[in-house]
């Protein structure tokens, strides 16, 4: 059962570690009674789920569940039948346009597959967030692409490259420049490390990693790769029957009687990943 709303701070107040409760914890992103669906099919309802400042937060459900609607949903994409979301402390319902478009600023999208412009370069796709929010020389925006290149973890030559040139690592790569482009508060990752070999993966979880504790940043991600929410996530919230099943730690996910989180947490496939962090734990 999910847990009731949260105490909010100020952004003065210093913030608690990740790791460490979220009593006084600053929510970014507000959902309460959320209700979306197409058609007469319902895909949520009553769904609430807080995201919190500086946690990368795991968002996990079985397929057809709702996860990248959710998204989208948040981010005004599609649209919802019933229920508040709120983003900064302000309600997107009751916004102006031009409001909207300044929290668009602060926050940077990864789209499931990358969902990279095809006729596009690297640097030409990163710089598209630029061209639509800031007014900026030429120079100037070849030199923020590029920084964003490579603190995605590109080589420079990569810039010039097009998505077709590109490993499907590579394109996880530069649709993540590309959703840092404009400094975001607030990173939104939809399976971004599906497609990845083993290795590719846990290196992408990394990168999130020590980008989210250099940049501050505060990360939501959709993934169904238990590697990711054992190795990088604060906290997972769990979706089904359209709403949050449960949400907390990976302690919590493992004590949860639900049948669907018992099965998806206590498969072979958990049980591995269980092993790497506990041998990656015993090695640090």
């Amino acid at each position: 059962m999910q847990q009731p709303a949260e105490k909010v701070t100020t952004p003065q107040q210093p913030e608690t570690p990740a790791r460490t409760g979220h009593a006084e914890r600053e929510v970014l992103i507000g959902v309460r009674g959320l209700e979306v669906g197409f058609g007469p099919k319902t895909i949520m309802k009553g769904l609430d789920l807080d995201i919190y400042r500086g946690e990368i937060l795991g968002f996990v459900g079985g397929s057809g569940t709702g996860k990248s609607v959710l998204t989208r949903t948040i981010l005004g994409l599609i649209r919802k039948r019933a229920g508040t979301i709120t983003v900064f402390g302000k309600d997107i319902d009751r916004i102006s346009e031009a409001e909207h478009r300044l929290l668009e600023r602060r926050w940077g999208v990864l789209f499931q597959h990358g969902a990279l412009f095809s006729a596009l370069t690297v640097k030409q796709n990163v710089q598209m967030p630029m061209r639509e929010y800031l007014h900026m020389s030429e120079e100037l925006l070849d030199e923020i692409a590029m920084m964003k290149i490579e603190m995605a973890g590109l080589n420079p030559d990569a810039a010039d490259k097009f998505p077709s040139d590109l490993s499907g690592g590579m394109i996880k790569r530069a649709a993540l420049a590309r959703a840092l482009a404009l400094d975001p508060e607030i990173v939104f990752l939809d399976e971004p490390t599906s497609g990845l070999d083993p290795i590719g993966a846990a290196e992408f979880d990394d990168l999130i990693a020590t980008l989210q504790k250099t940049l501050g940043l505060t990360v939501f991600m959709v993934t169904h790769d238990m590697d990711s929410l054992y190795s990088v996530c604060d906290r997972i919230a769990a979706l089904g029957e359209g709403r949050i099943l449960a949400e907390g730690p990976i302690a919590t996910m493992l004590a949860s009687d639900h049948p669907w989180i018992r099965a998806y947490f206590h498969g072979k496939r958990s049980r591995a990943a269980a092993g790497e962090a506990v041998r990656a734990g015993e090695e640090e």
